[in-house]
């Protein structure tokens, strides 16, 4: 069996089997949903919008409200799990969607931010930019600008990305660190920059992708804007493929340091690089003929690596379970490297597969396999 039937037969039997990761409305079902709706948009086949549907029937009331969600918490990684609500909207007409669309806005409206502008990443981590919010939050609100508000909000959304790349960048590695503390308070920051200490793959992921995706959900006639947002996508993507493995085509958990002992090629983040790259390549931001072959190298030593079949079974591996800052109560999430080495590794994971599945999409278009 070739490896896109391989991955195909895992994908296939990873919805089928799917089941809620946690039992309120959270980033990692996600992933998965939005994995669903790309192969939706892609291939029109009817069983990706009955999946994102099926999930939605336990958590959407028919007065548009989502059961389950955690608003008052104001943590951004409630909002990922919305971006399927598009798609059921514009298949269904339903108005129960376009309420609970809504009530994902209305966080977003009252998230707590930063003097800079840039949402809190949780209520709980007071004055404090992760990567990961990027992802999570700007391309719902895009998406939502776009359709519904005339486009109004788009000097907010392209400011926050502005200030990681003037905050949170160093110039020199090409990399942007994982977090950020305006205060330059807590324990895991800087005291000078507010940065955190290292370069983990999968924020850097998270960020890549969220550019790309507010770049394809942006009016491309909205000119400013739109290029300020390819100009950072092009200069971070010349950033991070520095540190693409020779021999396998991956990266490792902590970017710029494979020699630690310890040290790993990484699933999710790998995954999300190339999500990045080949539909960067896909839509004409990238050049096909300089970039397009890191990002299929990328997705083919995935499949070769990592994608392995047990007990009649296929299964993703190499995905690290979580990574993150403090709290101050967990003085072991340091942003040192000893730190993210480790956080255990892991199989089949949501956040890690659906990114998976998302670059696979891209990898199908590219190679024109659908």
């Amino acid at each position: 069996m070739g490896n896109i039937e391989k991955t195909r037969q895992f994908m296939e039997q990873y919805l089928k089997n799917y089941r809620n990761y946690k039992e309120y409305w959270n980033y990692e079902d996600g992933c998965v949903l939005k994995a669903a709706r790309d192969f939706f948009e892609t291939t029109g086949e009817e069983k990706y919008i009955t999946f994102i549907l099926n999930y939605l029937k336990g958590c959407i009331s028919e007065e548009g409200k989502i059961t389950n969600y955690e608003e008052g918490k104001y943590n951004i990684d409630s909002v990922n799990a919305g971006k399927c609500l598009y798609a059921a909207y514009e298949f269904t007409k339903e108005d129960k969607y376009r309420g609970a669309i809504e009530q994902i806005m209305n966080q977003v409206r009252s998230q707590p931010r930063t003097q800079s502008g840039n949402f809190f990443h949780k209520k709980i981590y007071p004055n404090q930019i992760w990567l990961d919010g990027l992802y999570m939050a700007q391309p719902f609100y895009t998406e939502y600008e776009t359709k519904f508000d005339n486009k109004e909000k788009y000097d907010d959304i392209v400011s926050q990305f502005k200030n990681v790349q003037k905050l949170m960048l160093n110039r020199e590695k090409g990399l942007c660190y994982h977090g950020y503390d305006e205060s330059k308070s807590i324990f895991w920051a800087d005291s000078e920059t507010g940065c955190s200490k290292n370069f983990w793959l999968r924020s850097m992921g998270w960020y890549l992708m969220a550019i790309i995706d507010v770049i394809d959900a942006m009016d491309c006639d909205i000119y400013e804007q739109y290029h300020a947002m390819a100009d950072i996508f092009r200069e971070m993507i010349h950033g991070i493929l520095r540190y693409q493995d020779e021999e396998s085509g991956l990266f490792f958990d902590v970017i710029d340091q494979p020699d630690v002992e310890g040290n790993y090629l990484e699933t999710s983040g790998s995954a999300m690089v190339a999500y990045a790259v080949l539909k960067g390549c896909n839509r004409g931001i990238l050049l096909k003929e300089k970039y397009e072959s890191a990002g299929i190298r990328i997705m083919e030593g995935l499949m070769e690596r990592m994608l392995t079949e047990r007990d009649g079974e296929l299964h993703l591996g190499g995905i690290v379970a979580v990574s993150g800052l403090g709290p101050e109560s967990n003085l072991r999430r340091d942003g040192s490297v000893e730190y993210y080495l480790s956080e255990p590794v892991v199989e089949d994971d949501p956040k890690g597969v659906g990114c998976f599945f998302m670059a696979f999409n891209q990898y199908l278009i590219a190679k024109e396999r659908f």
